[in-house]
């Protein structure tokens, strides 16, 4: 009979029920308790597929072009820090479990499927900064930052899938709301998009401790809006934005 130990590595090592057959009448506790954990694995992995599924439709109906790009933005909201923009083209084999709208998934999990995404794809990155946003507003510049990370693929794609934003390129393309959630290709974007600014915004934290950027990503959280009373702005913060324009006039 298999020690429980063996048991539990079989499972671990496997996505199949056929794995697991030569166990289900083993009435161990601790070979039930490993059962339950496979069982639960194997939900979410069909999960996962089911979700795939739904969000390739869109391409999978653009298979006659040779390359699809997937672009979004994150950033328009805070108070702090640049907007940020990716656009990615994933391969036609890709898989990637569990990849969704980037405010959909846990840190961990993102920072793990922003590695398998620049691991497997074509990605570019564009940003613009809190002086272009007060400059353009930040419609402007969420575009600005788009066609940025479009100009830095390494390869031109054929067709975009655009998250609740046209561009101004000859590049055919096509508006999705909430493409995030739509689209793998879009969702990979957010992900790339929102991994990078996060990080960057933890560096601002360093350099400007006690706004809690790494914490709030430059939104205007209590703390932050504290810490500008307390503070006052960094050369970071967005001019043009009311709580920040609001406390420049009172101090």
């Amino acid at each position: 009979m298999a020690t429980i130990k063996a048991i539990k590595q079989i499972l671990q090592q496997s996505t199949d029920e056929k794995a697991a057959a030569p166990f289900r009448q083993d009435g161990r506790k601790g070979v039930q308790a490993e059962l339950r954990k496979f069982d639960r694995k194997l939900r979410q992995e069909q999960q996962y597929q089911e979700l795939w599924q739904e969000m390739t439709r869109y391409e999978r109906d653009l298979r006659d072009y040779c390359s699809i790009a997937g672009i979004d933005e994150v950033g328009r909201g805070p108070l702090a820090g640049g907007v940020t923009a990716a656009a990615v083209i994933l391969p036609n084999e890709a898989y990637l479990p569990g990849l969704n709208d980037s405010k959909k998934i846990p840190k961990l999990k993102r920072e793990q499927l922003f590695e398998d995404i620049l691991a497997c794809a074509s990605v570019g990155v564009g940003s613009c900064t809190p002086k272009e946003i007060d400059t353009y507003n930040i419609y402007e510049a969420s575009k600005i930052a788009m066609i940025r990370a479009l100009e830095r693929l390494p390869v031109q794609p054929d067709y975009l899938l655009i998250d609740a934003m046209e561009l101004p390129v000859s590049i055919s393309q096509k508006r999705l709301t909430k493409g995030d959630t739509k689209s793998v290709s879009i969702a990979a974007a957010s992900i790339v998009a929102k991994v990078t600014r996060d990080r960057e915004m933890a560096e601002l934290d360093r350099i400007y401790p006690g706004y809690g950027f790494q914490a709030n990503a430059g939104y205007g959280t209590s703390e932050h809006l504290q810490a500008l009373d307390r503070l006052g702005p960094t050369p970071y913060h967005r001019q043009s934005f009311a709580p920040v324009r609001n406390r420049n006039r009172l101090s």
